[in-house]
């Protein structure tokens, strides 16, 4: 069995592996892992062999030309042979410096910057520079630069005018801006390729995440749910051994060993709490519905009134609150008094919430406030149910040091009694079921209020973390497609926009050239054959008609000349010409010449 076979019987079924975009990461990149997991040695020489075949490669596209083009000298194909290979050498860590060089040659050859020999390796380079640069600025700085030393040339060599410059635009044009953002957009797509694949891998983690905080929220309600039951039974506990502990007729072994009880029931209680403060977690709760709660709070009080607690219930139908409500009047009794039937069922999430809103509340009365008298106070409208849970000072009937560990004062919670994760857990369930709680101190005890409406949606509970991980990555990825698609665009519309503008910027120039190229007829008259040709050019134009070719239909030159120049006789290019050759430094013929193409 292969390794691939080996990583695919460990991967167990539904793992990561069936997740979204995890094929590829753990696929083919974990195999290639493991092959050469232990040998990175190995893995950065097979790096550098192919990074130095690329080299190579790219050295022979760029020095090919050399033996077998002749437009540029032999001297300087030589100087560009080594200067070439370096280029391909650093094309790696400085682009940029490798992208100047057969920029470099081409200026030094031509002001026109175009060559069919160094042609091939500008448009290279510049491919390379817009693929391994991240930067723009520099490239862009770098074309501006060559651009302007090609001005500067054009105007100061001798031979070499603005045409020559328009052609050293075009060549950076097209043979170095146009390869520069077609390589930006090769990076691009790379980019936005392994933005996929990150997002894939980085859900796959989030998918872990999840599944771990799923566990621990579990894991928080047992241990709510633990603190609920045993902590309250522990409370019971501890009340019956105070009563007993305090019966008459109770001889001193029975009444100590109440008391042992007593406070083993307390330690107990005590250490749950600690148990229990070390398993939650600060985890929102799972939006669920919950399970419906077995146990009523008429069970729960009259469990509690048996245990030997001093506890009445006092229920009030939608009717009697609103009579109540009308006349301010107040009704009382023992547990379940003014109950004549059960209500009507609650739904669950509110159901729950009240029961562990008594229960919680009899549980820290037991605990703080020891013999004292509790009050639930269940009020049940059409909307909404109110529950009130009071109760009043520590009983002087009650054993000695009963609340001592817990540190409680007038039977209120206090700051050493507990830490504080009973209500603000009650104030949590409150809330999502819709309502509102409230746990205040009071002139002789302590209260707790909850308003539970019948008919509110739970609150849903805030998002995940890792959903925020999510968004990111995928804002990563919709940012890379930005890029790749802005690249492109960029690969378009930039080249097409400096053609134009370069467009009418040469159109503009040739109608300035031909307008200075145009000898006034006053001026031809005004020459004299044999005039002195120092005397002659200052009155002739800027500009002659084609410095570079003669015009069609043009005569031969006359014999024993030694130039011929052409001047236009008005701004269009079909006029006629007016030719003055010279001979010997002196003006030797003037005619008047067509300008007409001849297409037989």
């Amino acid at each position: 069995m292969n390794s691939s076979a080996r990583a695919r019987t460990r991967r167990p079924a539904g793992g990561p592996a069936a997740g979204p975009g995890a094929g590829r990461p753990d696929g083919v990149h974990g195999r290639f892992r493991d092959r050469l997991k232990g040998r990175p040695g190995e893995v950065l020489r097979r790096r550098r062999v192919r990074e130095a075949l690329a080299d190579l490669a790219l050295f022979l596209f760029m020095a090919y030309p050399l033996p077998f083009l002749t437009d540029v000298p032999v001297w300087l194909r030589v100087v560009a042979a080594p200067l070439l290979a370096a280029a391909a050498a650093m094309s790696r860590r400085a682009p940029l410096a490798a992208a100047t060089v057969p920029a470099a040659l081409g200026l030094t050859a031509t002001p026109e910057l175009f060559t069919s020999t160094f042609a091939p390796s500008l448009v290279a380079l510049s491919f390379l520079l817009g693929r391994r640069t991240q930067e723009v600025r520099p490239s862009l700085i770098a074309a501006g630069l060559l651009c302007a030393a090609g001005l500067v040339l054009a105007l100061t060599l001798p031979g070499a005018d603005l045409w020559a410059w328009f052609t050293l635009v075009s060549t950076v044009l097209f043979a170095a801006v146009l390869p520069w953002l077609l390589g930006r957009f090769r990076r691009q797509q790379y980019e936005l390729h392994s933005a996929g694949w990150e997002l894939a891998a980085r859900m796959e983690r989030e998918q872990q995440l999840v599944a771990e905080r799923t566990r621990l929220r579990e894991r928080s309600r047992i241990a709510g749910d633990m603190h609920d039951s045993l902590g309250h039974d522990l409370s019971l506990i501890a009340v019956r051994a105070a009563a007993l502990q305090v019966s008459p007729g109770v001889d001193a072994d029975a009444s100590a060993s109440a008391a042992e009880l007593r406070q083993a029931a307390a330690d107990a209680t005590e250490r749950l709490r600690q148990i229990i403060g070390l398993l939650r977690q600060d985890t929102t709760e799972l939006h669920q519905e919950p399970p419906t709660v077995s146990e009523t709070v008429p069970d729960l009080v009259a469990r509690t009134a048996a245990s030997g607690v001093d506890i009445t219930l006092r229920r009030h139908t939608a009717q009697e609150a609103t009579e109540e409500e009308a006349a301010g009047e107040a009704g009382g009794g023992k547990a379940g008094e003014g109950a004549e039937s059960d209500p009507s069922r609650l739904p669950p999430l509110v159901d729950r919430a009240l029961h562990r809103v008594v229960q919680e509340a009899i549980t820290n009365a037991t605990k703080h406030a020891p013999g004292s008298a509790i009050t639930v106070e269940l009020r049940q409208r059409s909307t909404a149910v109110d529950v009130t849970v009071r109760n009043g000072p520590v009983s002087e009937a009650a054993p000695a040091g009963a609340g001592a560990d817990t540190g409680a004062d007038a039977g209120q919670p206090g700051p050493g009694g507990g830490s504080g994760t009973g209500l603000i857990s009650l104030d949590e369930r409150v809330r999502q079921a819709g309502g509102t709680f409230r746990a205040h101190p009071t002139d002789d005890g302590f209260e707790v209020t909850a308003h539970l409406p019948l008919t509110a949606e739970p609150i849903p509970p805030a998002a995940p973390e890792g959903g925020a991980g999510i968004s990111r990555s995928r804002e990563e990825l919709a940012q890379a497609r930005q890029r790749v698609r802005r690249g492109m665009v960029n690969a378009l519309w930039i080249p097409v926009a400096a053609t134009a503008a370069l467009a009418v910027l040469m159109y503009g120039f040739q109608l300035y050239t031909s307008h200075q190229s145009v000898l006034p007829q006053r001026t031809f008259d005004d020459l004299r054959t044999g005039d002195a040709e120092t005397a002659v050019t200052p009155r002739l134009p800027s500009y002659e008609f084609d410095e570079e070719s003669r015009p069609y239909g043009a005569p031969p030159d006359p014999p024993h000349t030694d130039e011929c120049r052409f001047y236009r006789t008005a701004t269009f290019d079909n006029s006629p010409l007016y030719r003055l050759c010279f001979a010997n430094g002196r003006l030797s013929h003037k005619d008047r010449v067509t300008n007409e193409r001849d297409d037989g």
